[in-house]
């Protein structure tokens, strides 16, 4: 499934409530669905910087595709990091790199998240595509 796909999946999946109460539930229950992750990653090098709340990240190439990792100690920051890696994780880098994540303003996301929050989403979206900036100069494409 394309980038956009995703997007346009989560934006429909949001739809279905007008309630930002259940918006946010949503996200906390995506945030609870994610696999822990692995506590040697959990390192300084990992830690977001600009987020309010310790969001880790953690990516890895597998077969030309990047797979990411995250946790948060802040249950609705969980579910944000969340809700990007479902969408971008298992993409190439020029996938991620050349994505508009049209999702966070077409579900209400960044009008709704207080400002240190709404700062600490872009740091997340800003960190995913330096991993894939690095990884694809890494692959020398």
């Amino acid at each position: 499934m394309s980038i956009n796909e995703l997007q346009d999946e989560i934006i429909a999946e949001f739809n279905d409530f007008s309630d930002w109460m259940d918006r946010y539930q949503l996200l906390i229950d995506l945030g609870n669905e994610q696999a822990p992750m692995n506590e040697k990653y959990k390192t300084e090098q990992n830690l977001i910087e600009g987020c309010q709340s310790r969001v880790w990240l953690q990516a890895e190439e597998v077969e030309g595709k990047l797979i990411f990792k995250a946790e948060s100690d802040a249950l609705i920051v969980k579910g944000i990091i969340a809700l990007l890696i479902k969408i971008v994780s298992g993409h190439t880098p020029d996938e991620i790199l050349n994505t508009d994540l049209y999702f966070i303003d077409k579900i209400g996301l960044r009008e709704h998240l207080s400002p240190t929050r709404s700062n600490g989403l872009l740091s997340m979206v800003k960190q995913m595509r330096m991993y894939a900036l690095a990884f694809k100069a890494k692959g020398g494409k």
